[in-house]
């Protein structure tokens, strides 16, 4: 009878730890949720600005590649020769 007494007190103080998590638990995952919203707000404010400065930046022309081949460099010695 010791032994299930025993066993009896284990499982109350098990229990009782248990049970004070099971009560703790909702407001801590309560408190993240508001932690990540607004986590989630400041991310969609800052991908917003990024969009913003995105449409800003102009890309260069690219030059197809028959005109890069024929470029005349800016101190106008002719261009190396291909062999042609």
């Amino acid at each position: 009878m010791e032994l299930f007494g025993g066993l009896m007190v284990m499982m109350s103080i098990l229990f009782f730890f248990l049970s004070v998590i099971w009560f703790v638990l909702p407001f801590v995952i309560f408190s993240m949720k508001g932690k990540v919203d607004r986590s989630l707000e400041v991310l969609e404010s800052m991908e917003r600005r990024l969009a913003v400065l995105e449409s800003r930046l102009t890309v260069p022309p690219v030059l197809p590649p028959s005109a890069e081949r024929h470029h005349t460099p800016p101190s106008g010695s002719p261009p190396p020769s291909d062999g042609e």
